[in-house]
C-alpha cells in the first residue's frame, strides 16, 4: 500500500486515558483523531481534532463519528459493538477490531468458551447464574474468582469466593450474569501486548504484572521468569490472535503456574495499562503500534530499548478530592524517570490518574528499578 501524510481521520469510541495516548502518538504520523465520549471534555479532548458528546450506545452519536473518521476503533469494551457493526455497513467503514471481536470478549464467558474451543489453554471454569451453580463450582475447583460477565474492568466485577457462607454476598457484589473461575495457584501474572497488522503479527517483551486488591500497580519489563516461560507466554498469545479478528492492539493477561505452565486470564482488544512501559521503553509504543495497525500500515518495532518499570499513579482510598496532582518535581528531577498524567478532573479513590515509568541501562537491577519507581510514585499526593 502507499502512505501518504496527512493522513486519515481515525474515529475512536472512548475519549479516556487510552484515547488520549493515543491521539497523541497518532498526530506525529498526520493523523487527526475525532473521539466519541459521554463525558464532556473528557481527557482526551483536550490533545484530539474534536469530541462527540455522547453515550457508548447512542445512535447518532456513532453516525457522527463514522461521517467524520476514515477507520473506526474503539478504547472500551463498553462500545455498542452492534452499532459499530451498524454504522460500519451504513458508511462503508473499515472497524478494527472488528465488532465481532468486540461481542466475543466483551462477555467473559464468551471469551473463555471460544478460547477453550481452540485448544488455548484457560483455567477451569463454569458458567454461573445463581447460587445453586456457584456452589456446585466451588464443589468443582475449591476456592473460585467468580467474574461479571460483562462490564467489569480494574478489578470490578471479580469477587473471590472461598466457602459456601460467601456465596450471597459475592453473588449480590457481582449483580448478573457470572462465571466462576478456578484459582490458579500463580508464581506471577504476565502479559503480552500483541499487534495484528494486515499481514504481519509483532509481540511486544512479555511483561510481568503485580497487582494488589485486583487492581494493576506495576508493570516489569523484562519479567522476572525463564527464558522457557517467556517463550511460552509469547507463543500463547499468538494463538489468542488467531481466535480474534481484525486489526489492532490486544492486551493479553496470562498466569505463570508454580510449575511454569501459562495460561490466559483475559484479554483486551485494545491498548492495555500493561503495555503503558512501550512509551518510553520499546521502539514503538503500543498507542503507535495501534493506529499503524487500524489504518492497515506497516507496523513498528517492538524490541524493547531498555529495562523499564511503569507504575500506575491511583487516587486515595479513602475519599473523592479534586485532581490536582503534588510533589511532582521529584519525578520531573529524577533521571530516567517519565510522568503522564491523564487529565481527569477528580481523583476518585484506586482510579488510575496517570502513570510513570523508570528507564535503566541494559544490565540495571530490575529490582532496584521497581523499588524507585514505587518510591517515585508514593511521594506523589493529592492535594
Amino acid at each position: 500500500m502507499t502512505v501518504t501524510v496527512p493522513g486519515s481521520t481515525l474515529g475512536i469510541v472512548g475519549g479516556g486515558q487510552l484515547g488520549r495516548m493515543l491521539a497523541e502518538a497518532a498526530a506525529p504520523l498526520g493523523v487527526e483523531v475525532v473521539v466519541l465520549d459521554p463525558t464532556p471534555d473528557c481527557p482526551a479532548a483536550p490533545v484530539v481534532r474534536d469530541q462527540i458528546v455522547g453515550d457508548f450506545d447512542d445512535p447518532e452519536a456513532f453516525r457522527e463519528l463514522a461521517s467524520r473518521a476514515d477507520v473506526l476503533t474503539f478504547e472500551i469494551e463498553l462500545a455498542d459493538s452492534e452499532l459499530l457493526d451498524e454504522v460500519s455497513d451504513e458508511y462503508d467503514l473499515a472497524v478494527h477490531p472488528s465488532p465481532d471481536t468486540l461481542s466475543l470478549i466483551e462477555d467473559k464467558l464468551v471469551q473463555k468458551r471460544a478460547l477453550d474451543d481452540a485448544g488455548v489453554p484457560v483455567p477451569p471454569f463454569r458458567r454461573v447464574d445463581d447460587a445453586e451453580d456457584l456452589r456446585a463450582a466451588l464443589d468443582e475447583f475449591g476456592s473460585v474468582m467468580l467474574k461479571a460477565r460483562t462490564g467489569g474492568y480494574d478489578g470490578r466485577g471479580n469477587v473471590p469466593v472461598r466457602d459456601e457462607s460467601e456465596v450471597e454476598d459475592a453473588l449480590d457484589a457481582v449483580g448478573g450474569p457470572a462465571m466462576a473461575e478456578a484459582f490458579v495457584d500463580f508464581a506471577r501474572e504476565l502479559s503480552v501486548i500483541a499487534v495484528q497488522g494486515d499481514d504481519e503479527v509483532r509481540t511486544f517483551p512479555v511483561g510481568e504484572n503485580i497487582h494488589e486488591a485486583e487492581i494493576l500497580r506495576e508493570t516489569v519489563v523484562p519479567a522476572r521468569t525463564t527464558d522457557e516461560v517467556l517463550a511460552r507466554a509469547d507463543e500463547v498469545a499468538r494463538d489468542v490472535l488467531s481466535v480474534l479478528d481484525g486489526r489492532g492492539v490486544f492486551g493479553i493477561e496470562l498466569f505463570e503456574t508454580q510449575d511454569g505452565d501459562i495460561s490466559v486470564n483475559e484479554i483486551a482488544p485494545r491498548p492495555h495499562n500493561s503495555g503503558h512501559w512501550t512509551i518510553e521503553g520499546a521502539r514503538t509504543s503500543q498507542f503507535e503500534q495501534h493506529v499503524r495497525a487500524v489504518l492497515g500500515w506497516p507496523l513498528g518495532s517492538t524490541a524493547r530499548r531498555s529495562p523499564t518499570v511503569m507504575a500506575n499513579v491511583l487516587g486515595t482510598v479513602d475519599e473523592s478530592r479534586p485532581a490536582t496532582l503534588g510533589h511532582v518535581e521529584s519525578v520531573l528531577a529524577a533521571e530516567g524517570a517519565s510522568l503522564h498524567w491523564y487529565g481527569k478532573d477528580e481523583a476518585r479513590p484506586l482510579r488510575k490518574m496517570g502513570h510513570l515509568t523508570v528507564i535503566g541501562d541494559d544490565g540495571a537491577d530490575i529490582d532496584n528499578m521497581l523499588t524507585r519507581a514505587r518510591d517515585l510514585r508514593d511521594g506523589l499526593t493529592f492535594e
